[in-house]
């Protein structure tokens, strides 16, 4: 990522952290809208995985300007993120489903140089967390084009 993509991000963030709760409720509605099978991995409360989501994605992003910083919680994330189940697969579709939400929080703000700069910063993210669960990356091959959605 350019140090101009890290502040996108991260400037944009600061405007999602007041709507977090939404953020995180359109995310996993649309999560399950599209890839309605990844419902089954997530057996506690949704409210509560929606502040821990918002919660690791303001870790990442503060850290961006650091990447060998996220690297060891992308370690961690990937590790239990391969104990719920989680494919390499489900990498794409969340994406997907974080950059819509980012849409719909931002509106008019979510140009394509930001939606770029967001797809970018996920892809790295992503690969990172593929790597470290040591498992096949069955066609991800961790760079923007890899998001995908099923509309």
């Amino acid at each position: 990522m350019t140090p101009q993509q890290v502040s996108q991000v991260q400037e944009s963030f600061i405007k999602v952290v007041p709507i977090a709760n939404r953020a995180a409720a359109l995310f996993y509605a649309r999560l399950f809208e599209t890839a309605p099978e990844t419902r089954a991995l997530f057996r506690g409360d949704i409210d509560t995985q929606g502040q821990k989501l918002m919660s690791a994605l303001a870790t990442v992003v503060n850290s961006l300007g650091d990447f060998e910083a996220i690297v060891p919680i992308a370690r961690d994330l990937a590790k239990r993120h391969v104990a719920y189940g989680v494919m390499p697969e489900h990498y794409g579709l969340v994406g997907s489903a974080l950059l819509w939400t980012l849409e719909q929080g931002l509106a008019d703000e979510f140009t394509p140089g930001l939606r770029a700069a967001w797809e970018e910063a996920y892809s790295a993210l992503s690969a990172a967390m593929i790597a470290s669960a040591d498992l096949p990356a069955h066609g991800f091959p961790g760079r923007p084009d890899a998001i995908r959605s099923r509309e």
